[in-house]
């Protein structure tokens, strides 16, 4: 059974960081590209930042480069999403997701198969 749980959100001051996990069970995370995604309220869910089988990255350009780093733990089966300078318009439910093999972009939502619960990340000013 496939399942995907984040952690490490929360309440942080602008500039501040935070870590994201995503803990796989059910298959192995170096065997498929992983993604994150956000989604703030009122808006759709955003790209941030992919990784493939081979570790290469890819983030949202416009909106986190430089500040946002997606990375992979294959010993604990567990994808992070390192958060750093962060602003108040980062406030959103974070979720990390599996990216169906062979999918043509990996930046849309409709690219991936699994999801997590999604995570709340609060930037205050």
């Amino acid at each position: 059974q496939v399942q995907l749980v984040e952690s490490g959100g929360g309440l942080v001051q602008a500039g501040g960081s935070l870590r994201l996990s995503c803990a796989a069970s059910g298959f192995t995370v170096s065997h498929y590209a992983m993604g994150w995604f956000r989604q703030a309220p009122g808006k759709e869910r955003e790209f941030v930042a992919r990784i493939s089988t081979f570790g290469s990255t890819t983030t949202n350009v416009d909106s986190v480069k430089g500040r946002f780093t997606i990375s992979r733990d294959n010993a604990k089966n567990t994808v992070y999403l390192q958060m750093n300078s962060l602003k108040p318009e980062d406030t959103a439910v974070y979720y990390c997701a599996r990216r169906v093999p062979y999918s043509a972009s990996g930046t849309y939502t409709t690219d991936y198969d699994y999801w997590g619960q999604g995570i709340q990340v609060t930037v205050s000013s």
